[in-house]
């Protein structure tokens, strides 16, 4: 089984990509952390790399290798914006947020890889401006639009939900399509 997760900042793609590679016992990969690791190595913040990557290839190429080398093994699951690019044969999830909610979530969770935000209104202002600048390397780059909703198998709002219940509403659409499909029980 190979699940891919994809969606806006904030809107809790490594908290669920991991406990569903609890509930499965499956490998989990982030590509945002894999990012800010590559981001680090070179004393750059992970906006930095995105302004980088504006003009080289290579900020987005190592996750894109990455992403590549991954699609010829199975049973694991993976956050990243392209994931559904680069991994075809996964499920493809979608996770979206209300902005004021996201920019919430990440202001209590400020990573080291990025600049630091002394307000929830600072934050909100990044993402805005790093999914702008994201959707124009992308179009680029793939001519591909993450947030095109049709490149998704679920699609799933957790403004309101807590990762418990957004886990669950995700398990029980993989029944749902364990069932249509036929394949072999993953729930």
């Amino acid at each position: 089984m190979k699940i891919t997760i994809g969606g806006n900042p904030g809107s809790g793609k490594t908290s669920l990509g991991k406990a569903l590679a609890k509930k499965f016992k499956l490998k989990f990969y982030s590509m945002g952390d894999l990012r800010g690791k590559l981001a680090l190595k070179h004393n750059l913040t992970i906006d930095q790399l995105n302004e980088i990557g504006k003009k080289e290839f290579w900020t987005d190429k190592y996750v894109d290798d990455f992403l590549k080398k991954l699609n010829k093994k199975d049973n694991f699951i993976v956050d990243g914006w392209l994931a559904f690019y680069f991994i075809k044969d996964s499920i493809k999830i979608f996770l979206k947020a209300d902005s004021n909610k996201a920019a919430e979530r990440i202001f209590r969770n400020q990573r080291k890889d990025e600049e630091h935000k002394d307000t929830v209104k600072e934050i909100k202002a990044m993402i805005k401006k790093r999914i702008k600048e994201t959707d124009a390397r992308y179009k680029k780059y793939y001519n591909v639009n993450y947030q095109d909703e049709k490149n998704y198998d679920f699609i799933l709002n957790t403004t309101n939900l807590t990762v418990e219940k957004s886990l669950k509403k995700i398990l029980e659409f993989l029944k749902r399509k364990n069932k249509k499909r036929k394949i072999k029980s993953i729930c």
